[in-house]
């Protein structure tokens, strides 16, 4: 099996036409209305801006223990992205898609952390069916996310839809509040300023290149 190319937009276009063969219309339609409503709806996202110091955390990973933020910060550089959820197929290809670029963000001194609301169950499943090789934590409540992107209520349209295709949403989450971060990428320096910080908007389908990622790296 070849690798996927470590480009999303590309990665994306081979999902979307995975999704169109596998999915009814009618559930196309109504997701792809969804990211457009959010998109729309939600123009200003990110909570922290360049210079910023980063909010301390410490939260479980996928094998329950605790990881705190400043005590990464002690040996490395940290990018942290947001993401929604191991249903998600578009996360699932942004994190496959960082997973391809780990080792050259590790060698440019940075360690990859990936946040979700949902339980260390749910994160460990995510961890390891996309073998990946970095932190996935569990940011139950989304009280960490506040702090760095937008949260917002998914809407009926999206969740009655995925229900009809099988899929048990509430099953991943600790609570029924069917709250999810806006996907979001920051890099923040070993003395916790906010070095990088960017969301493509609402539209979750659209995530930042690791390769924009990687050139900050470099240049910092």
């Amino acid at each position: 099996m070849n690798s996927p190319k470590n480009n999303y937009q590309e990665n994306l276009k081979g999902l979307q036409d995975n999704l169109a063969n596998m999915l009814p219309e009618e559930a196309l339609e109504i997701f792809d209305a969804d990211a457009k409503s959010l998109q729309k709806n939600h123009s200003s996202i990110i909570k922290l801006q360049v210079g910023d110091k980063a909010p301390d955390f410490s939260l479980s990973n996928a094998t329950g223990k605790t990881i705190r933020l400043t005590q990464l910060l002690q040996n490395s550089k940290v990018v942290l992205t947001f993401y929604r959820g191991s249903w998600c197929p578009y996360c699932n290809l942004q994190l496959a898609h960082y997973q391809q670029s780990v080792d050259e963000i590790h060698a440019l001194g940075a360690e990859l952390v990936a946040i979700s609301p949902q339980t260390p169950d749910e994160s460990l499943n995510m961890q390891e069916k996309n073998e990946l090789k970095f932190e996935v934590l569990s940011d139950e409540g989304n009280n960490v996310a506040r702090k760095y992107t937008t949260v917002f209520k998914n809407a009926e349209a999206p969740l009655n839809t995925m229900k009809n295709l099988g899929i048990d949403f509430d099953a991943h989450y600790s609570d029924d509040s069917k709250e999810l971060p806006v996907p979001a990428v920051f890099v923040i320096e070993k003395d916790s300023t906010v070095s990088f910080a960017k969301s493509l908007g609402g539209d979750y389908r659209n995530r930042v290149e690791v390769s924009e990622i990687i050139n900050h790296l470099k240049n910092k």
